[in-house]
């Protein structure tokens, strides 16, 4: 039976990185669950649905597919913007749990592990998870991190404002009364402030085995 490796996390923590190259190593199906989110906000912006509107919000993850997740267009500031807004809301998170715990058994056919990572997995998503990993880093060494990681892509970024932003998500996402940002009981805690993502994988090899 596959199993399933929960990673959560912070804002610019790392979590997608560190992901793929679980993924790539142990050819293990990954599914990054903020990529729902934003595909959700993705369709609200284009087609031009109002922040508020529970019933059309619902119906949009109804239709969710495989493929949506993979848009070029999910990571603007807009988008971003907006799956920080609806990922708080309960409908929304309840709708998209199916999604979610389905993964395993749609695409961990004939696969050791399966991975999912995001903010609750550990917690409620799949609590019962064989391998949880909580990733953590200083605000401070992840705000230098996207800020190295936008000036790589050519574009302009103060770090300031990063700082600021991750500090304000950070607030916003463990303080939040639906599945609020928290390490499961049971998980792993990686501290990554002072390793790269070598070390952190490494580490990670170290978990699987046991």
């Amino acid at each position: 039976m596959v199993k399933v490796i929960a990673i959560d996390g912070p804002a610019s923590v790392g979590k997608s990185t560190l992901a793929k190259k679980i993924s790539e190593f142990y050819n293990a199906p990954l599914l990054s669950s903020g990529r729902l989110y934003r595909a959700v906000a993705l369709e609200i912006i284009q087609n031009k649905i109002k922040i508020n509107d529970k019933n059309k919000i619902i119906r949009i993850a109804k239709k969710l597919k495989s493929e949506d997740l993979n848009s070029s267009c999910l990571f603007s500031s807009e988008v971003d913007t907006i799956a920080s807004k609806i990922s708080s809301r309960k409908y929304l998170r309840n709708h998209l749990i199916g999604f979610q715990r389905s993964f395993p058994e749609k695409y961990g056919k004939n696969k050791k592990f399966v991975i999912v990572e995001g903010r609750d997995i550990g917690t409620e998503i799949f609590p019962m998870a064989e391998f949880k990993i909580f990733m953590w880093a200083d605000a401070k060494i992840r705000a230098k991190r996207r800020y190295k990681q936008i000036l790589k892509k050519g574009q302009k970024a103060s770090l300031v404002r990063i700082y600021d932003k991750i500090n304000a998500r950070d607030t916003k996402d463990l303080n939040r009364k639906v599945a609020p940002l928290k390490p499961a009981v049971n998980s792993v805690l990686l501290d990554t402030t002072y390793l790269d993502i070598e070390q952190a994988f490494s580490v990670v090899k170290h978990i699987l085995k046991k």
